[in-house]
């Protein structure tokens, strides 16, 4: 079996995207930090930092799916870089 390595381009800054889209995801659906720490079993403070920092603080993949059930969004949805939303 010959194994060869394959090139990939791997997005460096993906939780800067996924941070931008929890902060968007939320606003439209008229969510406040607060409750949707309250939802998710996390602290406000968390839930600030994670859309503020822009991608310094992570959060693991169970909050995340947890953020995105209460969001209404698919997981993928959160690793979206859209520009034209900026």
């Amino acid at each position: 079996m010959v194994t060869f390595r394959r090139d990939f381009e791997f997005e460096d800054d993906y939780w800067v995207t996924i941070s931008k889209n929890i902060k968007k995801f939320r606003a439209e659906a008229k969510i406040t930090q607060e409750q949707l720490a309250v939802d998710v079993g996390k602290s406000y403070d968390f839930i600030r930092r994670l859309e503020f920092r822009h991608g310094e603080i992570h959060c693991s993949f169970d909050t995340l799916y947890k953020i995105s059930v209460v969001l209404n969004h698919k997981i993928d949805d959160f690793l979206d870089d859209d520009e034209d939303d900026d």
